[in-house]
This record gives C-alpha cells, sequence and structure tokens, in this order.
C-alpha cells in the first residue's frame, strides 16, 4: 500500500463527511416517512450506484451463487435491520446523539471479534479503550436534558443498530475472498429482496403506525423529507461505499479504519449547523470517550501485548 498523500486525506474526510451526513437526513425523512420506508429507499437507490459499477467494470455478482444464502443473511443483518432500527430511533432522539451511538461500533467489534474471529483477541489496553469509550455513552445517557423516559428506548435500540452493524461484519468474513463490489451488490440486492414485500405487508395490516412503509398513504410527503431519503440512499449508502472500495485499494484497511474517529465529530456539528440541535457538555465528554476509546482499540492493534 502506497503511503498516503493529501488527496487521501481528503478522501477520508468526505468519507467520514458523507457517513456523518446520514444520520441529520434520517432526521428530516422521518418527517414524512415511516422507518421502514426509510430503510427501503436507502437500500435500493443504495444498490442503484454499487451494482452500475460491477456492470461498467463487467464484475460478475454472485447474488444467486452457491453462497446466496450468506449474501441474503449479511443482507439482513448489516442492512435491513440496523437501517430500520437506526431510522425508529432518530424519531425520538437528535441525529447527533444517534452519531455518536453508532460510533460505538469499533468497541463492540473489539468485543465480538475476541469470541468469533481469528487473530483478533482482547488486550489489556482494548478492554481499556472498550471501557472508556461505553462510560462515555453511560455518562451521555445520564443527559436527562436530551435523553429521558420519552426517548431512553429509542436511543437503546440505536445501540442495538450499531451492534448488528458489528455482527454483519463477521458474517461478511465468509464471503472475504470475493471482490468488494460483488460482495456489496449481492449484500445490496438481497436487502432489497426482503424488505421490499415486508414493508407491503407491514403497510397492509398498519396502514398509518410507525413500521408502515409510510406513516400515511394519503400523506403529501415534505419535499425535504423526500431528497433527504434519496440522498441517504445515493449517496451515505452507495456513493460512499465506492470510496470506501478507493481508499481500500490505495491505503488499505488501517488507514480507512480512522474514519471512525471523524463520524461523532462530523455528526456532532453537522446535526447543530442543520437541526440547531442541542448540543450539552455531556455530549461533549461522550464524543471525548468514544474517540479516545476507538484510538486505544485500534492503536493496540499494532502493539504486541499478551492477551487478557
Amino acid at each position: 500500500m502506497k503511503s498516503p498523500k493529501t488527496f487521501d486525506y481528503i478522501l477520508l474526510s468526505l468519507l467520514a463527511l458523507i457517513w456523518s451526513s446520514a444520520f441529520f437526513n434520517i432526521k428530516i425523512a422521518t418527517y414524512s416517512y415511516g422507518p421502514v420506508m426509510i430503510a427501503f429507499l436507502r437500500i435500493f437507490f443504495g444498490a442503484i450506484p454499487v451494482v452500475g459499477l460491477c456492470l461498467y467494470k463487467k464484475i460478475k455478482i454472485e447474488a444467486f451463487s452457491k453462497d446466496w444464502y450468506w449474501f441474503a443473511t449479511i443482507g439482513i443483518v448489516n442492512l435491513v435491520i440496523p437501517f430500520f432500527l437506526i431510522a425508529y430511533g432518530v424519531q425520538k432522539v437528535q441525529s447527533n446523539l444517534a452519531a455518536i451511538l453508532m460510533a460505538t461500533t469499533p468497541l463492540s467489534a473489539t468485543v465480538l471479534a475476541h469470541f468469533f474471529a481469528d487473530n483478533e483477541k482482547i488486550n489489556y489496553i482494548k478492554v481499556f479503550g472498550v471501557l472508556i469509550g461505553f462510560s462515555g455513552i453511560a455518562f451521555l445517557f445520564s443527559d436527562n436534558i436530551l435523553i429521558n423516559e420519552n426517548n431512553f428506548n429509542s436511543a437503546i435500540l440505536i445501540l442495538i443498530g450499531s451492534t448488528f452493524y458489528v455482527i454483519g461484519g463477521l458474517l461478511t468474513l465468509k464471503v472475504s475472498n470475493k471482490e468488494n463490489e460483488n460482495v456489496t451488490s449481492s449484500i445490496l440486492i438481497w436487502a432489497t429482496i426482503f424488505i421490499f414485500p415486508l414493508s407491503i405487508i407491514l403497510s397492509y395490516f398498519n396502514p398509518s403506525g410507525a413500521l408502515a412503509f409510510t406513516y400515511d398513504l394519503h400523506f403529501s410527503h415534505r419535499m425535504d423529507s423526500t431528497l433527504a431519503v434519496i440522498y441517504l440512499g445515493t449517496v451515505p449508502t452507495g456513493i460512499a461505499w465506492l470510496i470506501r472500495f478507493k481508499i481500500l485499494k490505495n491505503n488499505g484497511l488501517v488507514f480507512q479504519a480512522q474514519v471512525a474517529y471523524l463520524i461523532p465529530i462530523f455528526g456532532v456539528i453537522l446535526g447543530y449547523i442543520f437541526l440547531k440541535e442541542l448540543v450539552t457538555a455531556k455530549v461533549l465528554v461522550a464524543v471525548v470517550a468514544v474517540i479516545i476509546g476507538i484510538y486505544l482499540v485500534k492503536r493496540s492493534d499494532k502493539i504486541n501485548i499478551t492477551s487478557a
């Protein structure tokens, strides 16, 4: 891998900015659309640029090959479930809090990888990093101004959604010998196949409920919500993955993983700029704690330490 240059850092920052922008756009989308509809459109519009790239580069898409069940499972676990949980939770939680909660993914991955992945054993520094990171989250949950009895469960659902991302990542190791574009396209295809009929069924039995395809089949959708949900699919879900592929190819996984440090920072800033969301002292402390925790976890991978 080549040493990162200025352009590579710009590309990394752009990736972080795009992924961070998903949270306030999810919030805007919830003004008119239900969580299932948001999840469906994210997956559908996200598939378009990735599948298009495969067709352009003549990369074989193996969605219906002998490994179809892995693609289907990953699609459900890594896309459908977390996309739904995040959209459902953001209805009652500020988008900046969602960004912070989702930033715990590397911390959850550290714990789960210890048990389910080879050569990913936990050590004392990783334990310390995980404890600091989740202490920041616990401190955030003590902020009664932003998290209270009315939205506590919503915040927990977002945290659970981040864990499903980790589980999906571990499952992806089963098809890690295949090209990234092929894997992502196949996962998106199966996720679409699963969530589209599910959204229709939920709309039929509960047309105006929170789980429905839309909140109200006769509702006139706000333009900002419609633009937000289209953006969520094409940019943070589709184009961002293509940028990620380029970074991985040019600079490797370690460099790309540094995006985790920037997401909670950008998430808080964007939430404040576009939605005027409240930023309390506990939010800032939580951001710092999560970033320190992620740093220690990733730093420990470079140091040979006896496992705990």
